[in-house]
């Protein structure tokens, strides 16, 4: 399987935060992500990842969709949010009899209705594969919009922040 094409250089405004979104997927479409066993250790490698902000996610069956933004330093790549991630996953887990491909697909939203966009393909994910009927329904999803520790944007404009906490109390656009 060929290796996912990287974004070029982008450079943003200082002001603007910069976030991914990501999606790591498992090598030969094994379906072993989407368990609540797996889900738990999941759960606790976010928090070790001290170099990233996880601001949501979804588990699916052999994928994860990440919409993550780097803590401090804005030239980490997206390959250090995604080898962090498997390593870290791999520690918790102990030897596997599956391994993830290689690389991962990444998009770099580049306003506040494209980050939007990206938001309700992960929260509907789920959906879409026939899963589950409503996006609510599915408990292998991670919310964590309204936690940056600062407080701060979440994408170019000074209104994301009222907008995620509208959508998320709301579910809706």
């Amino acid at each position: 399987m060929a290796e996912p094409p990287r974004l070029p250089a982008i450079r943003l405004p200082w002001e603007n935060s910069i976030i991914y979104f990501i999606t790591i997927g498992v090598k030969n479409r094994c379906n072993v992500l989407a368990t609540p066993e797996m889900f738990e250790a999941i759960k606790t490698t976010i928090p070790q990842l001290q170099k990233w902000h996880v601001l949501a996610g979804v588990v699916m069956l052999d994928h994860v969709h990440w919409i993550v933004l780097p803590v401090e330093n804005r030239e980490l790549s997206v390959g250090d949010f995604s080898h962090g991630f498997k390593r870290t996953l791999r520690k918790q887990l102990g030897a596997q009899s599956w391994e993830w491909q290689r690389g991962c697909f990444d998009r770099l939203p580049r306003s506040d209705d494209n980050l939007w966009s990206k938001w309700i393909y992960v929260k509907d994910n789920p959906v879409r594969h026939g899963l589950v009927q409503n996006a609510d329904d599915w408990p292998y999803y991670l919310d964590f919009i309204n936690e940056l520790p600062d407080g701060g944007k979440l994408s170019a404009s000074p209104t994301v922040q009222g907008r995620w906490s509208t959508m998320r109390k709301a579910g809706t656009k």
